[in-house]
């Protein structure tokens, strides 16, 4: 039998390191090899490969149809990026098998990635999956297997203008308790820009001001969302990502954020594009009210792959017309805490709020002030002032030069 013989059935990708996945971007070419080690000479058939990626959503939900009757209902949806299949060794014209003699023998291929393509995720409810699987085929035996993942991360530059424009909103709320008015709570907040990578700290720029006649906590977090599409139905998942808390605020008393900082830990980059999966971010800039619901602020974030470009680069034109206040670099925590439970940073009738950003025309002024660069700003010394006489006069032991001469 040719499993007594087989030593070694695999695939191997260039640029993958050991034995973990090799990571591609789409358009790119993906190469790799079938190794194949015999302990002994055996007849084997074809040898094919196909390559493969996927979206994939699966949930169920229970429904009830009376007081006794109840059913689950399934939903499931597929959407195919990749499919690649070729023959890496046919048997011959003739009929007969092929005769590999005993040892290590390698069959190399390569192919194309499609131009779009969603990133590599694995969710509670779906994934994005790529794959190359080879089949070795024997008369009169079982087909043999071998499969190798990959990861397909799509570029995301957040050197656009989108993503470079500044995201700011407001909001207020009363405080009720037993029909009482405890008074009003309000909250401004604003970030240098929409896009960002992890490994970056968002500079918060907030003002929260507190007219109850209790104190109140203000909070900022990171919330990844999870959009699962499938028959026209949608499965959300929301948790923290990250979060900061800030001290209490008196009863009327004001706290300002002169950009608060909040790091981004590693994360993956949001998915935007494929129909069935969807992955987002927000910051959210929360005040929590005793006796009542909390004061939520949403502002929009794009997580994306290519980090800000430094100065010199098509973004100076840009960054050049903003300065930052850079204190809240000494803000940052040495060492990050557990990010807590979304339910922790948002009550469940806030989590079903819209994800829209506030319209323009609604801000006001809001949108103006520090942005993401700091540009030095260079002074030189103005000349002097024009006299008629000699600042410098010349010794009297040197003698005139004649101009005759």
């Amino acid at each position: 039998m040719i499993f007594d013989r087989l030593k070694r059935f695999s695939i191997v990708l260039e640029g993958a390191e050991r034995d973990g996945p090799a990571a591609f971007s789409p358009g790119q070419a993906v190469s790799g090899r079938v190794v194949l080690e015999l302990a002994a000479a055996a007849r084997l058939g074809a040898l094919r490969l196909r390559a493969m990626g996927a979206a994939r959503v699966h949930w169920t939900e229970s429904r009830s149809a009376g007081s006794s009757t109840a059913y689950t209902q399934s939903y499931s949806d597929q959407v195919e990026f990749l499919s690649h299949r070729d023959t890496l060794m046919a048997p011959p014209d003739n009929g007969e098998t092929t005769v590999l003699q005993a040892g290590r023998h390698e069959f190399p291929f390569t192919f194309q990635l499609p131009e779009t393509l969603a990133t590599s995720f694995e969710g509670k409810h779906g994934s994005v999956r790529y794959w190359v699987k080879a089949k070795l085929h024997r008369p009169w035996s079982t087909v043999k297997k071998a499969k190798k993942e990959f990861t397909v991360i799509e570029p995301i530059d957040i050197n656009t203008p989108a993503l470079l424009a500044p995201q700011a909103g407001a909001k207020e709320k009363l405080a009720r308790a037993w029909y009482c008015n405890r008074g009003q709570v309000s909250v401004t907040a604003k970030i240098d820009r929409k896009g960002y990578t992890p490994g970056e700290v968002i500079p918060i720029f907030a003002e929260i001001d507190n007219c109850t006649s209790r104190a109140v906590v203000p909070k900022a977090a990171i919330i990844q969302t999870q959009t699962f599409i499938a028959r026209g139905t949608k499965k959300q998942k929301k948790s923290v990502v990250t979060s900061i808390t800030g001290d209490p605020i008196p009863a009327g008393k004001r706290e300002v954020w002169h950009g608060r900082a909040l790091k981004i830990p590693p994360v993956g980059p949001s998915i935007l594009q494929c129909r069935i999966i969807q992955v987002e971010y927000s910051l959210k800039v929360c005040v929590d009210i005793p006796g009542t619901s909390k004061l939520l602020l949403e502002l929009p974030l794009v997580i994306g792959t290519i980090p800000l470009h430094p100065f010199g680069s098509r973004t100076s034109s840009v960054s050049s017309q903003y300065s930052v206040n850079l204190d809240w670099l000494s803000t940052i925590p040495e060492q990050l805490e557990a990010p807590p439970e979304y339910s922790a940073v948002v009550s469940s009738p806030e989590a079903e709020q819209s994800l829209a950003p506030p319209c323009r025309s609604e801000l006001g002024d809001i949108l103006e002030g520090p942005f993401f660069a700091y540009i030095q700003e260079f002074r030189f010394r103005p000349p002097p002032l024009y006299s008629e006489v000699d600042p410098n006069p010349a010794p009297d032991s040197i003698r005139p030069r004649c101009m005759t001469c």
